[in-house]
């Protein structure tokens, strides 16, 4: 795969710290940035339920089942109960 070039714009002392753990891994800045971004990638491409998430019915149900299940206001009903 041919490599481009890429400026970035970070804290300094971010800087230092990802220079001195591309030290101690003994590896460049360079390749951590590119494990890091592979990464990334794989778990978005790996990660279906990226799409269940996104959607802004599911998300507004899931807020709204967390916060009955916290205030008390879910009855809980065992196995048998439910697949009778």
């Amino acid at each position: 795969m041919q490599k481009a070039r890429i400026n970035l714009t970070l804290d300094s002392d971010l800087i230092e710290f990802v220079k001195e753990y591309a030290e101690s891994q003994r590896t460049t800045v360079s390749e951590v940035f590119t494990q890091f971004a592979l990464k990334l990638k794989r778990l978005k491409e790996n990660d279906p339920t990226e799409i269940i998430l996104s959607d802004p019915d599911f998300t507004d149900s899931l807020i709204e089942t967390i916060t009955r299940i916290k205030s008390g206001a879910v009855k809980w009903q065992s196995y048998d109960e439910v697949f009778k």
